[in-house]
């Protein structure tokens, strides 16, 4: 059995894009689209316990910013399990991690993302 602890630089160059993104959505008002970045960065960081449990955890904080009652109580579990799941390596591909999903279901990747996972894939030059 292999552990995740850390995500791969390529990976985490991604994944704080993501959430640059949301944060710029956010601040202007496009929620759809903020939520849609966290998203995002659930997929990609959901096999590494530390950015998984991040994503989860500014997803409650969107459900409370939105008073979302649905969000607020469907992140919580998955807050104090998604980590350990990514520590061990069990989680479902693809899930977006919002509480409009169920926590298990593996959901196809959207092909910019599949990309990443490939070892072929390369760094941009920084664009934010």
């Amino acid at each position: 059995m292999s552990f995740n602890t850390r995500i791969p630089k390529r990976l985490k160059y991604y994944f704080l894009r993501e959430l640059v993104l949301y944060r710029n959505f956010y601040n202007a008002g496009d929620l759809q689209q903020a939520f849609h970045h966290l998203e995002r960065a659930h997929i990609i960081g959901q096999s590494y316990p530390l950015e998984h449990s991040y994503a989860h955890w500014l997803m409650l904080k969107f459900g409370f910013a939105i008073k979302d009652t649905k969000e607020i109580l469907g992140q919580l579990p998955r807050l104090l399990v998604g980590g350990v799941k990514s520590f061990v390596g069990k989680i479902p591909l693809g899930n977006t991690g919002g509480a409009n999903v169920p926590p298990l279901r593996s959901m196809p990747l959207p092909k910019d993302i599949e990309k990443l996972f490939s070892p072929e894939s390369q760094l941009p030059k920084k664009t934010f």
